[in-house]
């Protein structure tokens, strides 16, 4: 029998100086940066989306749309959840959500496609010869 794919996966971060917005160049706010948001999105999808690939493939995402809507301080706990909500074929789509101990922070689209990871890698080396 086969075990059930997960359809959502949930990473948790505390903020840290790193993440704020006036240390990633996204603002001059002590507060979590967007651009953290969208990088632990991606991740989140990328390793629910790898429980899906065959061995010698990968993801690589195609793009990302979110909204970023409250603020999150410096050392408050916050998550981020990519759920799959669509795969067909080499295409993956995610609904994805941040919340923060007051509640829904961001919201956002993520598509990613399953790659052969040899192949798409050789091609990006070709570039830079």
């Amino acid at each position: 029998m086969e075990t059930a794919k997960p359809v959502s996966k949930t990473l948790t971060q505390t903020v840290t100086e790193e993440m704020l917005a006036v240390h990633v160049g996204s603002g001059t706010l002590r507060v979590l940066g967007t651009p953290v948001l969208a990088r632990l999105y991606e991740q989140a999808a990328q390793l629910l989306a790898g429980t899906y690939c065959e061995a010698g493939t990968t993801t690589v995402g195609c793009s990302l749309s979110l909204s970023h809507d409250a603020p999150t301080p410096l050392g408050m706990e916050f998550t981020v959840t990519a759920t799959l909500v669509k795969h067909e074929g080499r295409i993956f789509e995610f609904d994805l959500e941040a919340t923060d101990a007051k509640g829904v922070i961001s919201r956002g689209k993520h598509t990613r496609a399953a790659v052969f990871s040899d192949k798409f890698q050789a091609k990006a080396d070709a570039k830079g010869k």
